[in-house]
């Protein structure tokens, strides 16, 4: 089997013991995995190192990020609990995945996915189809970090968590963000406190309430993806 030519991903659709349907053999090699705790600011993994493992989240989240020549960081994406980190080109990381949270994760050796693959033609697809998602997701990212302004940046990113909520059969109105103002803005290509600035704008236009500073409830979830759309005045009530 030749190594699979995938950037470090994430891959949302690999749950283990899914009632509906038989383990397949990836996640039957993934559920035999050994568990692992990282905590917040932790490495999972760097930009260089070796590929020896993949890793599915369990709890907590990470945040995927390159450091650029001069010393800025970007953010490429987050993963969270069911996504897999840690597949890569050749046989390096070509990313650093760095824990926000107390994280834990399952750690399959790349071997066994190797072997998985061989096993389980369904898995190639299910390869082929991240890679075509993670395609989408850089150019959604260069977009934002290029076109967009800071409201429409951080409007679409709480839409994107809500709606990811929504898709997890979890409360798209209220959920806690596991990322920091200074990782959102590594995220969106924005300073800490524009960020901050952005969020009391969209709490002063009544769009969301913050019960903390990480909590987010959406008041009016039409308006947010008009903003995010650069199709709604950002102008704060009165």
């Amino acid at each position: 089997i030749q190594p699979i030519a995938l950037s470090n991903a994430r891959i949302s659709t690999f749950r283990p013991g899914a009632a509906s349907r038989p383990a397949t053999a990836f996640e039957q090699t993934l559920a035999q995995g050994q568990l692992r705790r990282i905590e917040a600011k932790e490495f999972l993994f760097a930009e260089g190192d070796t590929i020896s493992h993949v890793y599915r989240i369990e709890t907590g989240a990470l945040a995927l990020d390159k450091i650029l020549t001069d010393g800025r960081r970007q953010v490429m994406g987050f993963a969270y609990p069911g996504d897999i980190v840690g597949l890569g080109i050749d046989d390096e990381y070509t990313m650093n995945a760095q824990a926000v949270k107390p994280t834990r994760v399952r750690c399959l050796p790349v071997t066994a996915l190797r072997q998985s693959a061989a096993r389980d033609p369904a898995l190639g697809l299910k390869l082929y189809e991240t890679m075509a998602r993670e395609l989408a997701a850089t150019r959604d990212l260069m977009l934002t970090t290029g076109q967009r302004s800071a409201m429409e940046r951080v409007a679409g990113f709480l839409l994107a968590f809500s709606r990811r909520n929504q898709r997890n059969g979890q409360d798209p109105a209220s959920f806690e963000l596991p990322m920091t103002r200074t990782d959102i803005g590594d995220f969106l290509g924005l300073t800490i406190e524009t960020v901050s600035r952005t969020f009391t704008k969209l709490k002063l236009m009544h769009l969301i309430e913050l019960a903390h500073s990480n909590h987010v409830k959406v008041l009016d979830i039409d308006v947010l993806a008009e903003l995010a759309d650069g199709n709604a005045k950002a102008t704060p009530s009165k």
